[in-house]
């Protein structure tokens, strides 16, 4: 990550969270990115150290931030509200129209499948 920091303009991250990701942008991956970089996270709060996030954005580290996810979700540190190179949306990045539609027809698919005795195309175990 580091040196895909160094050779980049923005990381946008949207991977899973795990041991291996959290905290994957940390303090050192920020300064490697530089003071025009921007990180854009549409994955798992998780994955920025958002102490250090906050510190590289005041100190002018990083350039700017678009968070779609916060590490303590539904509380996202009040210093990023007042940022002008910060944006900041309500966990929602996903919901367009299209997923919208999707999830709706995949409802639908599975209502139907269940009611005909019919495999659910989207079974959940619950063991």
């Amino acid at each position: 990550m580091l040196e895909l920091a160094s050779t980049s303009d923005a990381l946008v991250l949207c991977c899973p969270q795990n041991e291996q990701t959290r905290h994957i942008v940390n303090k050192e991956v920020m300064l490697a990115l530089g003071n025009k970089g921007v990180i854009v996270n549409v994955g798992r709060g998780s994955l920025i150290d958002e102490v250090e996030l906050v510190n590289c954005l005041m100190e002018g580290h990083i350039g700017g931030a678009g968070l779609d996810v916060f590490e303590n979700e539904p509380n996202v540190p009040q210093q990023l509200l007042a940022m002008d190179n910060v944006v900041l949306s309500p966990h929602n990045a996903a919901f367009t129209t299209e997923t919208y539609m999707a999830a709706t027809q995949l409802v639908e698919d599975n209502l139907e499948a269940f009611f005909s005795n019919k495999p659910l195309l989207t079974l959940v175990k619950l063991e």
